[in-house]
């Protein structure tokens, strides 16, 4: 784990975002919506700060976490080149940087420089990769941020309709609101988004990379008149336990769920 991650302007950025909508949502929306000393006011507090303090912890493990480093002793196993078990077979992949063997559905990041296991993606948002060992933690951070988001834009819509007169007199106010409503409106349909993507790709089994590296097999797979399954879908259920977890009590549970795969062997669909 490096602290020093933390400090990046990125990083800093969603810290930023996060205290804002937070002060925002608790000291505006439902202050004035039905006073933070109501007990409907105490209650949606509670809940946005639940909401968030998942969020920042998802965070932190997304930021300190090492997505997945290969072993320097790895080496491909050459004699097994049959489907076995939850294992499969593993063609020589070697990396031309590190200059060393590198599993399957690892791939080499430019800006960390170094390989990553199961590697998604490297976000400047957390200053790290996504990649094996992170990858539950990113997609919660992702699903709390936007749960927390779209409730916040509710909290603004009943505060708007409640108040709606007394901010029709108060142009600054209303200018306010309006921004207010725009940002937090946009963020959640870009979060949810993100959300959206990232839920396909987890019920298929996928990383970023593999998807359009796909693209090309399923074109091909389609040319020649045959039906194209990605390698690594087990189906939906599988897919959502190699990553959550098989533990469904700690599918919200940003800590990382440790399961039968280790980053270097994965199970693989036999009808790909």
């Amino acid at each position: 784990m490096s602290c020093r991650r933390f400090f990046s302007i990125p990083v800093l950025s969603v810290i930023l975002v996060m205290g804002l909508v937070y002060y925002i949502t608790l000291f505006v929306f439902i202050d004035d919506w039905v006073g933070l000393r109501s007990s409907a006011g105490k209650l949606n507090a509670l809940v946005f700060t639940f909401l968030a303090s998942l969020c920042f912890f998802s965070l932190s493990i997304c930021v300190l976490l090492d997505p997945g480093r290969v072993p320097s002793s790895y080496a491909p196993d050459v004699e097994s080149s049959s489907w076995s078990g939850s294992n499969n077979g593993t063609e020589a992949r070697k990396c031309d940087k590190c200059v060393a063997y590198k599993p399957l559905r690892t791939h080499h990041c430019r800006v960390c420089r170094r390989c990553v296991l199961k590697m998604d993606h490297h976000c400047v948002w957390i200053n790290n990769c996504v990649g094996y060992a992170n990858y539950k933690a990113f997609f919660l951070l992702v699903f709390y941020a936007s749960v927390a988001c779209i409730y916040s834009t509710v909290l603004l819509v009943c505060c708007v309709f409640k108040n709606a007169e007394s901010y029709a007199g108060n142009v600054p106010l209303k200018t306010f609101m309006v921004a207010c409503g725009v940002f937090m409106i946009g963020l959640s349909i870009t979060l949810g988004t993100l959300l959206g993507w990232h839920i396909y790709l987890i019920a298929h089994n996928m990383t970023t990379i593999e998807h359009y590296d796909s693209k090309r097999a399923l074109w091909l797979a389609r040319k020649s008149g045959q039906s194209y399954r990605h390698q690594f879908d087990l189906g939906v259920y599988k897919n959502i336990t190699s990553v959550l977890g098989s533990n469904i009590i700690k599918w919200l549970c940003p800590t990382f769920t440790r399961n039968t795969e280790d980053g270097i062997n994965f199970s693989a669909s036999r009808d790909s």
